[in-house]
């Protein structure tokens, strides 16, 4: 038993020596970060404000001789995730550029003409930044879910696990698959670590986050609430889903094509009440896509609660938008969200070996 817990000690400091500040980490390497206590942080910058906060919020509802415990069972807190976690600047979120790479790129797949000529269309004000119309708009988010009309959702899903092996648009040294915010996983870890139950409530598709976070973010599939993808079986014909006898001999269930059902703003509240079944009491968001979660969370708590708004305004580590940002702040400081600086909180994002491409 000895020689094995020696071996257990020796097989973590090994992990934790070859993974630092100056790697571009791997998946495994972001797994393998696990932070439980205050001085276990290593990519926050040591004078945070808000990581300050973050730690004496945990330090205080986790003691049990304070006025503000929180039990265990109510330790509940929400993260988005592009954007909040993860990336969504290269140059738009994972699912919306996968869209692209199944249209134009994918040899197995002869998109509709209708399809190829949109991406076409769109995909050069999208590496622009310029702003769809709301027609461009609409069309954009049908395409997310047709173009897939017909896989299983095992088929969806290895589809993403390739995808995620592309690179970084405007990155150097990154894959999709390997994007993920360092600081903001430790506060991931952090929180798990001292018995809080984490769920990401994002406005992506369920099955694609379950994909990009699986085996690096300690988080369970349960707890991960998202956008839904319409299915359908190839048999059911005219049957509604509810009177249809799903034959397990005969038929598959594949996605329909419909449209996605959107899991933002207000929709992200009604996620956390039929799923979670209790108010958050911390939750971590980057735009207003999330003030619904995190309005909520602060609303009428019953116990002390935070709300926390990541900002892109890192314009030399990551693809900022500087007015953005400074709208992001003045709303978070309106609302009463913590904001949390990528350029002045972060020590670093992906790690320093990653690079903006010229």
């Amino acid at each position: 038993m000895k020689k094995k817990i020696l071996a257990a000690i020796a097989a973590g400091l090994i992990a934790l020596s070859s993974f630092s500040a100056v790697d571009a980490a791997s998946r495994e390497e972001v797994a393998a970060i696990n932070v439980q206590t205050a001085s276990d942080f290593q990519f926050w910058n040591e004078n945070s404000p808000v990581l300050a906060k973050i730690v004496d919020f945990v330090e205080d509802t986790t003691n049990p001789y304070s006025e503000n415990f929180i039990p265990p069972e109510d330790r509940v807190a929400t993260f988005d995730m592009d954007g909040t976690f993860y990336c969504e600047t290269a140059p738009l979120y994972f699912q919306e550029m996968m869209f692209f790479e199944r249209v134009l790129n994918d040899k197995n797949y002869t998109a509709p003409k209708k399809w190829i000529n949109f991406a076409k269309k769109i995909q050069p004000k999208i590496y622009a930044k310029e702003k769809l119309t709301p027609a461009e708009s609409k069309m954009y988010i049908e395409g997310l879910s047709a173009v897939y009309s017909g896989m299983t959702d095992e088929d969806y899903r290895a589809y993403v696990r390739k995808f995620m092996q592309t690179s970084e648009d405007g990155f150097t040294n990154l894959k999709r698959g390997e994007a993920f915010f360092l600081p903001m996983v430790e506060i991931i870890s952090y929180l798990t670590n001292n018995g809080f139950n984490v769920y990401i409530n994002t406005g992506c598709g369920v099955s694609t986050t379950r994909e990009l976070v699986n085996g690096v973010i300690p988080i369970q599939f349960d707890r991960i609430l998202g956008t839904d993808i319409v299915y359908t079986s190839a048999n059911m014909g005219k049957d509604a889903p509810g009177d249809h006898f799903y034959d397990r001999y005969k038929e598959k269930i594949v996605i329909s094509g419909k449209n996605f059902i959107p899991n933002l703003k207000t929709v992200k509240i009604f996620s956390i009440i039929n799923q979670i079944g209790k108010k958050p009491v911390l939750a971590f968001g980057n735009s207003t896509g999330d003030s619904g979660m995190l309005e909520y969370t602060l609303q009428d708590n019953k116990y002390r609660s935070e709300a926390f708004f990541v900002i892109c305004d890192d314009v030399e580590r990551e693809r900022g938008n500087l007015e953005r940002a400074k709208n992001d702040r003045k709303l978070a400081e309106k609302r009463g969200w913590n904001p949390i600086s990528m350029r002045n909180d972060f020590k670093t994002i992906y790690g320093d070996k990653v690079k903006l491409a010229k």
